[in-house]
Order: structure tokens, then C-alpha cells, then sequence
């Protein structure tokens, strides 16, 4: 049986941490608000987020401001051609013992073994490299020289690209992209957001200046978030609302524009990401809007459409949104 009275207090927790969060990274960051939020249900939800934009977009910014308001461990990986997968996970050393006269290898960390993971433009390094986040990414562990080593509960990837029809880009595999909660694209600011922009640039406001000097601060401890991701089970989810995600998802994989379709863990995404919504947006239950309003978030990463389609200019933005219009929201 749930305790109503701790389950209700654990959604004002989360309620209380989604707001304060919003408020901090204001501080930085000028608008986006949309991005924002979908950043924070990623982050509630605990899956990891590709963030898209051409450059300029202060996406490093974004995710900077974020590592700071959470109190974790953060590292940033700048992915580049010459990139190696040792360089990411960690490798053997080889040492002198001084005290025992011998020599031995030493296991040294790579900047995966950080809370949160900042991967800058990781479409700019080969497949063989962009892999090595794989097994973290699904397990939250890594094996090097058939040793595991666990990573922290907490790790969570934010990985930035730029659009993939830019030069010297490696689009992702399909196996990686599916281990990606949300793919959130980042549009330029509006004409308003962009004069207030250009104005705090010129003042002590700037926000890479507000970010370096401290004016954003940690608002959310390690184990306030862990209970924040616990307390998601709390939010209530009806028969009804878990049938129409499921229906949005098996929809992609008999749409006649689609080659491959989502699959099941894209049905479990999009719910617990309707969670977090709701808890971002101050309610204890989920409604269609919170599963329309991630159906694309959740699902364009995951669908390839066919070739024929694609030359025609059809997007998949556009096969969702029709696939939502097709299925009936219940009541």
C-alpha cells in the first residue's frame, strides 16, 4: 500500500527542487526555457541527454550551469577526431614500486568517473570512440583489460552535437542514440531574448562571467536528487495514459515513411519522462499533454526513416506529430 502523506511530500520535494533549479540556471542562462525543462526531466528521470544545436547556442553553458546548481562531480570530455577510447574510460600504467622495488600497473581514471559528463560535440570523433560511452552509458560501469569498474549512481551524460549535415561530423550509431533519454533540440533565442543577451554581454552580467564568479549555486545534494529520482513511482500514471504511450510507440514501427521503428524502451522512456514532466510542470499525475509534449523529445533520435521519404524532404518531426494527431488521447 503507498503512504499517501510520504508520497505527497516527496512531490512537493521534487515540485521545490525543479523550481529552485529553474531559478539558478536563470541566473546564466537567458531563456530556453523549454530546453531547460526537458533537461530537468532527464535529469529527474535519471537517462542521459543529447543536446543538438548549431554553434553559439551556449549549449556547454546550459549543461556548465547545471553541473554547478547540482553540487556533483562534474568533467567535461571535448570530443575531437583524434580522440581515443583511453581517453575517455581511464587505462593501465605502468609503475615502479620504490618501496618494494617492482614495477606494476596502476589502473588511472578518464573523466568518465564524474557525476555528471559533459561529452562537447561528440559527433566530431569516430564511432570506435563515441562507443566507449556505450557500456557506461546503459550500466554505469566500464570494463578495461577484462576488469569492471562501477561508476557512480548519479553519472549522467550530457552530450552536445552540432547539426549532423555539418562537415567533419560522425553521426551516432543507432545503439548509442537509443541510450539517450531525450534528444533536445536547441533553436537560436528569440529577437528578445537575444537583445538581453547582447546587453548583459556588455555589462559585469554576462553569463559566463555570473557562472565564474559563483553567482549560480548548488541547490540540489546527491542525496537530494536520488530521492527526487525515487520519488517519480509516486507520481500517478492511469491505465488509460499508459495504453496511449504504448499505442504512440508501436505506431512508429508500422508507419509506411519509418525503416525502423522504437523500440520497447522507447515505451519506457516516454512514460517515466511523462512522470517528470508532470513533477517539473507542479503536479502529482500525468496527462496526455505531458506524453505530447515529449513524443518527439523522446522518439525523433529513434526512428530512421526510409530513404525514399527522406529525399522527399519528410522529417520525423512531422511522422510523429501525425502519428499523434492519428491516436486517440483518452479522456
Amino acid at each position: 500500500m503507498h503512504d499517501n502523506a510520504n508520497d505527497n511530500a516527496r512531490i512537493d520535494a521534487m515540485i521545490a527542487a525543479g523550481a529552485a533549479l529553474r531559478e539558478q540556471i536563470a541566473r546564466s542562462v537567458i531563456g530556453q526555457h523549454r530546453v531547460i525543462d526537458e533537461m530537468l526531466v532527464c535529469l529527474f528521470a535519471g537517462g542521459h541527454v543529447l543536446l543538438e544545436g548549431v554553434p553559439g547556442l551556449a549549449k556547454t553553458l546550459l549543461i556548465s550551469t547545471l553541473s554547478r546548481v547540482l553540487s556533483l562531480e562534474f568533467s567535461r570530455i571535448q570530443f575531437t577526431p583524434d580522440l581515443m577510447p583511453s581517453d575517455i574510460t581511464g587505462s593501465e600504467i605502468l609503475e615502479d614500486d620504490r618501496e618494494g622495488g617492482r614495477r606494476g600497473f596502476r589502473f588511472v581514471k578518464g573523466p568518465i568517473f564524474a557525476n555528471v559528463v559533459l561529452a562537447d560535440e561528440i559527433n566530431r570523433t569516430p564511432p570506435k570512440t563515441q562507443s566507449a560511452l556505450l557500456q557506461a552509458m546503459q550500466e554505469r560501469q566500464v570494463t578495461i583489460d577484462r576488469e569492471t569498474h562501477a561508476l557512480s549512481p548519479d553519472f549522467t551524460v550530457f552530450a552536445t552535437q552540432n547539426p549532423i549535415e555539418y562537415e567533419g561530423t560522425y553521426p551516432l550509431p543507432e545503439a548509442q542514440k537509443d541510450r539517450f533519454l531525450l534528444k533536445i533540440i536547441m533553436d537560436c533565442p528569440t529577437q528578445d531574448e537575444e537583445l538581453a543577451l547582447a546587453r548583459r554581454s556588455l555589462s559585469q552580467d554576462a553569463p559566463e562571467r555570473v557562472l565564474a564568479a559563483g553567482g549560480v549555486r548548488a541547490v540540489l545534494a546527491p542525496e537530494a536528487l536520488a530521492g527526487v529520482r525515487a520519488g517519480l513511482a509516486a507520481v500517478a500514471v492511469r491505465d488509460e495514459l499508459v495504453a496511449y504511450g504504448v499505442e504512440i510507440v508501436r505506431r512508429t514501427r508500422s508507419h509506411g515513411s519509418i525503416l525502423v521503428g522504437a523500440g520497447p524502451r522507447a515505451t519506457q522512456a516516454l512514460l517515466t519522462a511523462a512522470r517528470a514532466h508532470a513533477v517539473i510542470d507542479a503536479r502529482d499525475f500525468v496527462t496526455p499533454d505531458d506524453i505530447k509534449a515529449l513524443a518527439m523529445a523522446v522518439l525523433g533520435h529513434r526512428l530512421v526513416l526510409r530513404p525514399e521519404f527522406e529525399i522527399e524532404g519528410l522529417t520525423c518531426e512531422e511522422v510523429v506529430q501525425q502519428i499523434l494527431q492519428d491516436v486517440t488521447v483518452p479522456r
